[in-house]
């Protein structure tokens, strides 16, 4: 089991842990719900006619713990990269990641910053599947996108950084497709 620290807990954040815990990964998601959702109202979300942010934060929270994902009330003060390895540093807790994934704004710009992310004056520079220059750290949502974010463009990243590490786990493309039960079942 692969485990990946993510660095904040907005649509970005909360998609990438979905994905990786629906399909047995440990995800673990650092922040403490102050999220810019909290001052949002969704009506450009698909699927939503409209909701608040701060609903949408509540049923979005409770659908990745519901999966297994660990939120954790902290702020990171650091992260450390050392023999492939990262060690996220919270307050008095220190735990460690095969990947790390910053969904974010201030703070993960910080932590990018810490970790030798490629950045420009306003986000980081990231491939196709939100992968920065450092090997398996992926910068999504306000972090990638600056000014540009929108909440379901950063829940879309944090899905695409979630199967493209899904993917290298299996060695193999993943596509993260259910189906509905057949009658009967």
């Amino acid at each position: 089991m692969t485990t990946v620290a993510i660095i904040g807990d907005g649509p970005a954040g909360l998609s990438a842990a979905l994905f990786l815990a629906k399909n047995g990964h440990q995800a673990i998601v650092y922040g403490q719900d102050k999220t810019a959702m909290h001052f949002a109202q969704l009506h450009n979300y698909l699927g939503i006619d409209n909701m608040g942010g701060t609903d949408f934060q509540t049923a979005a929270r409770a659908q990745v713990a519901g999966f297994g994902a660990n939120l954790l009330d902290a702020q990171v003060e650091t992260v450390t990269h050392q023999d492939g390895r990262f060690t996220v540093h919270a307050g008095d807790d220190a735990r460690e990641a095969d990947y790390v994934i910053l969904a974010g704004a201030k703070a993960a710009r910080r932590l990018a910053e810490q970790l030798g992310v490629d950045l420009t004056d306003d986000r980081a520079r990231v491939d196709t599947e939100n992968r920065t220059n450092i090997d398996r750290v992926y910068a999504v949502g306000r972090l990638a996108r600056g000014n540009r974010s929108q909440a379901i463009i950063s829940a879309g990243a944090g899905a695409v950084a979630a199967l493209d590490i899904l993917s290298r786990e299996e060695g193999k493309d993943v596509h993260d497709w259910d189906t509905p039960p057949k009658e009967g079942e």
